[in-house]
């Protein structure tokens, strides 16, 4: 121990005893001399009444002894606390010192500006202040400086709320005791702002990167030199029938998924004798035995501390093995259908030669494929037609469009004329010895068909039937079951909403409009329906003008923006009685013919007037009888009608439309749908000049009543709720989930079924407590009527409800069904729930 340190512990020691100089004490053990120090101890331990002036004398002298070198020291300590707040000062980070009554001792303004400081405020309050707006940085905030007071060093990440959805900023805020000096503390202010952002924006890519593989179209799995999966990616997961964590937390290993395991390899290998890279096809196999082509690339991995790992990319080459055999059953079915066309069919190269031909093409010419093959295709035009023909063939190759086909006669075995219709082909297809396709390299070619003209007429027939029975087909089929089974879903739906929101909110009505659209809509599939069902209209006493200019909108959107639509109502005018929907469709279809009569454009004008017949006014198909009727004069600028074709333009099938175009049902539904109404159709048209159709309807003598679109009063409060057990058996997703909730909603338990066959084995597991069979009538495998007779021999005593978007009377034609219960498509939710409660009613 040297001088220094043991007079600096008998200073102490004196100062402990000598309680008036004790401050002095404290500061001069610091600075002083070991002489003066000791000569200063020595005064202050005698006793001042045993020896008096005696010790009053050393202490003088002691402190004689240091005055000289005090002022040194306190000079260096000057420059050392000036050197220490500079680089205080200087320090980005904010710095405050507090002492034990927390009275700033030193502040930087690094601290004064990050705490937002004002004059006349305590710095800590200041930055209390910063964190005032969330409350979860202001309590914390709290409980740091409650820690610090306490004598123990906290630090803190606080946020400071930002305005206008900006990022809010942040502080680190630290508190350090300071060491010998007790409740003074040292606080240190940061702004760790861009820190933050930055682990933020960090953050989110390493998210985003881990839902890029978690959901890659490739499957990534990694595993421990035992094969023990560390890592398993989703969809290689979903692709082995598990989840990620199946195979990551169980007993599985890598060689349980492959087909064929590698015998002499490490667990951790996919092939024999493994290897760094490791790379082929494979085949896995899944927890539930699916069996499945990959391609897999693995690397090997091995660690700082010796394990091994593997990472590994994984492809389902299932969809390639799939669309390579489409391909293949696609190149059989072109080469059969190249074959086995019943009109010739040829191929040409870029040089105007015959490459390939079918087996009509030599029929149609009368010769064998050796004595064309290779030859040039006008070889086989007659002479007066072959340089016509040529020139025209050259410019479609060149990229002409081939708007008309062309009439030849061709010059093999036998002359004949045919229509030839001519494409391009880019690098045409050859035929090798073996009968194979494949392509040339370069050169653009061309594909001829060749239709016998002696055949014309017979396939013109056929394919007018044809046409006709595709409409008959779309009409009665494709609308009224496939759009009804979308209508009821929409409906059905609507209803499920509507049940969770109250008439005052906001969804509310816009629901109601979906609904009220798609009922709309519904109405406008039984209007298409009613001249070929004979439907019973529904008429109800209307003012003509009110539809009109409900339909205002849906017109000018019809015809387009090169048509001027003008609407002519006529003062005073009287009501029909008619069912609206099928006005509207009347004068739908009268105003799309209008616009296809009016391709480049024109004016197209809707007129009504009352109308008075005091004497049989004839034309050329009506005789309108005396009478008081409401006109609806459709008048169009358009081509105008032929006079021979007035009188066919309202049979059925019959149009004046290119083919393809027009079913030719619209005219004649118009006028079925006048005619049942009690009306009449009449037409005044001219070629060049436009056309004009009048409906005369008769005119109510009745008052106009408010419609009441509201569910009937006795109806409107019943209780549609019920119990029992109900077979669902529907094959379109969207009719069945949206049926299933509503009956559930009811209070049934209901049992779901995606076809016939399905729901033959709900009733053979669950047949006793069935008390409802429910069951679309059009369905794959086995369709309903065919559930029914089933299903009633099993059990005789259960009812069922049919339910279809075709017409109820079709059911009567299927042998063997007893119809009793019938709901069309589309129903809603309480024509469904009331429609079943209703059987069970009567079933009990």
């Amino acid at each position: 121990m040297d001088d220094s340190t043991s007079l600096s512990d008998t200073a102490r020691n004196a100062a402990s005893r000598a309680a008036p100089f004790g401050g002095v004490l404290m500061l001069l053990q610091y600075c002083m001399a070991p002489a003066g120090l000791l000569v200063l101890a020595a005064g202050l331990l005698l006793d001042r009444e045993e020896i008096g002036w005696a010790g009053a004398v050393l202490a003088a002298v002691g402190v004689a002894l240091l005055i000289g070198r005090s002022i040194a020291v306190v000079r260096r300590s000057a420059r050392i606390g000036a050197l220490l707040g500079g680089a205080l000062e200087g320090m980005p980070a904010g710095q405050l010192l507090c002492d034990e009554a927390d009275e700033v001792v030193f502040v930087n303004a690094a601290f004064r500006e990050l705490a937002g400081w004002r004059r006349g405020e305590r710095p800590l309050d200041a930055l209390a202040r910063q964190f005032s707006d969330d409350p979860d940085s202001a309590r914390e905030f709290r409980r740091l400086r409650e820690r610090v007071r306490a004598g123990a060093a906290a630090s803190a990440e606080l946020a400071i709320p930002a305005l206008d959805n900006h990022p809010p900023e942040w502080r680190k805020v630290q508190g350090q005791p300071v060491p010998g000096f007790a409740g003074s503390v040292h606080w240190r202010v940061e702004d760790i702002t861009a820190r933050r952002e930055l682990e933020h924006v960090m953050l989110r890519e390493q998210a985003k990167l881990a839902d890029f593989m978690e959901h890659a179209p490739v499957g990534f799995f990694s595993v421990d030199q035992n094969g023990q999966f560390l890592f398993v990616n989703a969809t290689l997961a979903q692709w082995l029938e598990a989840f990620p964590g199946d195979l990551t937390d169980g007993e599985l290993r890598l060689h349980g998924i492959l087909a064929a395991p590698p015998r002499s390899a490490a667990p951790y290998d996919l092939f024999d004798h493994g290897g760094g890279e490791q790379r082929g096809e494979l085949t896995m196999v899944g927890l539930r035995g699916r069996r499945f082509q990959v391609a897999v690339a693995q690397s090997v991995v091995r660690a700082d501390d010796g394990t091994i790992h593997t990472r590994s990319v994984v492809r389902d080459l299932s969809p390639e093995r799939e669309w390579q055999e489409a391909l293949r059953q696609s190149e059989q079915r072109f080469q059969r259908f190249f074959e086995d066309a019943p009109i010739g069919i040829a191929l040409v190269d870029e040089t105007g030669q015959l490459t390939e031909c079918n087996e009509a093409f030599l029929a149609l010419i009368g010769s064998e494929a050796g004595s064309v093959i290779n030859r040039p295709m006008a070889d086989l035009i007659v002479p007066a037609e072959r340089e016509a023909v040529s020139a025209r063939l050259k410019s479609v190759q060149g990229g002409a469009d081939p708007v008309h086909p062309l009439e030849v006669r061709l010059s093999g075995g036998r002359e004949l004329t045919a229509q030839l219709y001519a494409r391009r082909l880019a690098n045409p297809v050859r035929t090798d010895g073996r009968g194979e396709a494949e392509r040339t390299a370069i050169g653009v070619g061309l594909i001829l068909h060749f239709i016998d003209m002696t055949e014309r007429k017979s396939l013109e027939a056929q394919f007018a039937q044809s046409q006709k029975m595709q409409a008959v087909g779309q009409l009665a089929g494709g609308v009224a079951h496939d759009f009804n089974n979308l209508l009821t879903a929409m409906i059905g739906f609507c209803d499920l909403l509507l049940l969770r929101h109250k008439p005052g909110d906001q969804s509310f009505s816009d629901i109601m409009q979906i609904k009220q659209n798609a009922n709309r809509a519904a109405n406008l599939v039984r209007q298409l329906l009613a001249f070929s069902r004979q439907q019973t209209l529904q008429p109800r006493v209307i003012n003509v003008t009110d539809v009109l200019a409900e339909l205002a909108n849906l017109l000018r959107r019809l015809i387009g923006e090169n048509i001027e639509l003008k609407m002519i109502h006529g003062r005073d005018l009287g009501l029909v009685k008619v069912d609206q929907n099928q006005l509207e469709q009347v004068i739908i279809n009268l105003v799309v013919n209008a616009r296809d009569a009016m391709a480049g454009g024109g004016k197209l004008t809707i007129n009504t007037a009352n109308h008075v017949v005091t004497q049989p006014e004839r034309r050329e198909h009506e005789t309108v009888p005396p009478g008081s009727y409401v006109s609806i004069d459709v008048i169009d600028t358009g081509c105008g009608i032929a006079r021979e074709n007035l009188q066919r333009i309202f049979e059925p099938f019959y149009t004046t439309k290119e083919v393809g175009s027009g079913t030719g049902l619209g005219l004649s539904t118009v006028y079925g749908i006048v005619r049942q109404t009690g009306g009449f159709v009449l037409v005044d048209s001219a070629v060049g000049e436009g056309t004009t159709f009048t409906i005369l309807l008769p005119r109510h003598q009745g008052e106009l009543r408010p419609v009441d679109t509201a569910e009937p009063r006795e109806r409107r409060g019943s209780d549609l709720t019920g119990t029992g057990t109900i077979l669902l058996v529907e094959d379109e997703d969207a009719v069945r989930v949206f049926s299933a909730r509503a009956l559930r909603n009811k209070g049934y338990q209901v049992l779901e079924a995606k076809n016939g066959e399905a729901a033959l084995q709900q009733i053979e597991t669950n047949g006793a407590s069935i008390d409802l069979l429910i069951t679309d009538v059009v369905m794959p495998q086995m369709d309903g009527p065919t559930l029914a007779r089933h299903v009633r021999k099993l059990r005789p005593e259960m009812r069922v409800i049919f339910i279809s978007g075709y017409a109820e009377d079709r059911l009567g034609e299927i042998d063997g069904v007893e119809v009793a219960h019938f709901l069309p498509k589309p129903f809603s939710l309480k024509q469904l729930a009331s429609k079943v409660k209703e059987v069970i009613r009567d079933a009990r």
